[in-house]
């Protein structure tokens, strides 16, 4: 009811406070354009209408701000072009003339009047009908005893009197009163849309430009990055162990015409080493592709991860649904990274992992009992996961002050 309550009162506060805004507006910036067309014939007309335009584009900051409220949402503003550098005084008085955007600012100032007043006067209608048709049982023992004053009820056919007005009144106050928060945020809907095509639309497309381009660049990075790794892992690793395997082969091979015992005791070392590397190089399949996560999905692939955690972790899969195969490896190669960093860094005794999905984003949350200090700055491990995260659109948060605990959070869409 409060949150009802509260939203009533922002949308009522919305048209009842633009109504007057855009009236001024709109006879400042009409006066303006007129102005500044009919003059720039002779050059004066066009400083005239690059003011009008910085004037459209006060009124629209403002109208941005409103906005917010009613569509709650933050408020985007949109990239005005700047002057160019080292532009003379004329062409920077002139600049705003060059913005796309400025001219949308005049455009929304010009045709906000109409869509204002419809709102206002929606606004004003459901506010009016039932705060006097509720308190009419005060006013209308007087109304009522006029001479001559004939009630709407009487009219309709339903009877006179101050009782029969009473009732016809309150009950019309109580629908109208039902109406209302539906009739104002609508009011409010009705102008807050022309709002955000004009003022806001152009500004959310180009952020969504900049996010799905950042997101590109993480996923270039996170994918050069994961090969760096896989080339030093196995450059470090199995690629030494076969350098290793070869030459004791070479040596048995040697030893077996003079000393066979020793060329026996070779090949079994090298037997050993083989099965090392491969064990090794599963291990590496495992985080390019596991196949657990292609075949059975997220739970089991984070429970195998959980089994393999040299600390004990506390698992909890909420959900067991599958999903896209790039949603599915993030949350997993995040899930596998903090662990690993966890085993490695943390101290901790005990870790928990929890996977739900909450509406369409999918939160793994990871949290363990350690000395704390982990961050996402660039040249740390968590750098790599949040820029593995924004290339599905993900997002990485990291708490972890000096001391622990430590939590990290990984939301990706899934919807």
């Amino acid at each position: 009811m409060r949150s009802l309550t509260r939203r009533v009162l922002l949308d009522t506060r919305y048209t009842l406070v633009g109504f007057p805004t855009a009236v001024i507006g709109f006879a400042l910036m009409i006066t303006g354009f007129a102005a500044g067309v009919g003059s720039a014939v002779v050059w004066l007309g066009v400083p005239l209408l690059a003011g009008t335009l910085m004037v459209a584009r006060g009124f629209a900051d403002a109208e941005r701000g409103w906005l917010s409220d009613v569509l709650k949402r933050p408020p985007v503003r949109p990239r005005y072009k700047p002057a160019p550098p080292g532009a003379g005084r004329f062409r920077r008085i002139v600049n705003p003339l060059t913005s796309g955007q400025s001219w949308l600012d005049l455009l929304h100032g010009i045709i906000n009047l109409p869509f204002a007043i419809l709102s206002f006067v929606l606004t004003v209608v459901f506010w009016a009908i039932p705060l006097a048709g509720l308190t009419y049982p005060l006013y209308g023992i007087v109304t009522s005893q006029i001479p001559g004053n004939t009630e709407l009820p009487e009219l309709l056919g339903l009877g006179g009197g101050y009782v029969t007005n009473s009732i016809f009144y309150v009950s019309a106050g109580l629908v109208f009163a039902l109406l209302m928060p539906f009739m104002v945020r609508g009011a409010a809907l009705i102008r807050a849309g022309l709002g955000r095509a004009l003022l806001t639309g152009v500004a959310e497309l180009q952020e969504r430009i900049d996010d799905l381009a950042e997101g590109r660049a993480a996923a270039v990075s996170a994918e050069a990055n994961a090969l760096r790794k896989l080339e030093r892992d196995i450059h470090d690793g199995p690629q030494q162990r076969l350098v290793s395997l070869a030459m004791e082969l070479s040596r048995a091979q040697r030893q077996l015409a003079k000393d066979p015992e020793a060329a026996q005791l070779t090949i079994k070392s090298a037997i050993a080493a083989t099965r090392e590397t491969l064990d090794e190089l599963r291990a590496l399949s495992r985080g390019i592709a596991p196949p657990i996560l292609s075949d059975r999905g997220l739970a089991p692939a984070l429970a195998a991860l959980a089994g393999r955690c040299t600390i004990p972790v506390d698992l909890d899969v909420q959900t067991v649904e599958r999903y896209q195969a790039a949603v599915e490896n993030a949350i997993y190669f995040v899930c596998a990274e903090t662990l690993t960093n966890v085993a490695k860094h943390s101290r901790a005794t005990v870790c928990t992992v929890q996977l739900q999905r909450i509406g369409d984003v999918l939160m793994l949350t990871i949290g363990d009992d350690g000395v704390g200090g982990a961050h996402v700055a660039k040249g740390h491990g968590l750098a790599g996961l949040a820029d593995r995260l924004r290339a599905v659109d993900g997002e990485l948060t990291v708490q972890s002050p000096d001391g622990g605990p430590t939590l990290i959070v990984a939301e990706v869409p899934c919807g």
